[in-house]
């Protein structure tokens, strides 16, 4: 019996009592405010990677106008983590761009969503409607140093096209 077996073991054993950790997930715990009595957030599937989030006001978004929407929703994200505002596809597809944001884990204000109506025609949103989605997502701290030079690569400065189509 070699040394590493008894961890193997004590592994598996954990593996086999957590069934999230056999999907490759671990689950973190985000704690959440409700403002409004609409819609909580909420994964819409198993398999769903973001969280729905829900407009907590109707808004009327003129063709190419860009709006910022409330939630309802305020959040407290675990130590290291950060979330991700993304877009939903059926908003895509009515001519509703979602900018990406960033919400930081000292951030405990109210979660809001920035749309642009693309569309030639205004747009409805409609309390309650699914209007974003929220990734959560674990980030690394780095130290930065700043430098004269940095190491050659292939690439180099090469930017926009420059590895190809």
């Amino acid at each position: 019996m070699s040394r590493i077996d008894p961890i193997l073991a004590r592994l598996r054993r954990v593996w086999m009592a957590n069934p999230d950790m056999r999907l490759g997930q671990m689950v973190a715990t985000i704690r959440y405010k409700l403002l409004t009595d609409g819609p909580r957030p909420e994964y819409k599937s198993a398999g769903a990677s973001g969280i729905d989030l829900h407009a907590a006001e109707m808004a009327l978004i003129d063709s190419h106008d860009t709006v910022t929407i409330k939630t309802g929703v305020c959040i407290e994200l675990p130590p290291g983590c950060e979330g991700q505002i993304r877009p939903r596809s059926s908003m895509s597809a009515r001519g509703l761009l979602c900018h990406l944001g960033t919400i930081d884990n000292d951030y405990r204000g109210e979660v809001a969503v920035v749309l642009t109506n693309l569309g030639a025609k205004y747009k409805e949103i409609v309390t309650g409607d699914r209007i974003a989605q929220l990734v959560i997502a674990r980030v690394e701290r780095v130290e930065l140093h700043q430098v004269e030079e940095l190491s050659a690569t292939e690439r180099g400065a090469g930017a926009f096209g420059s590895t190809g189509r």
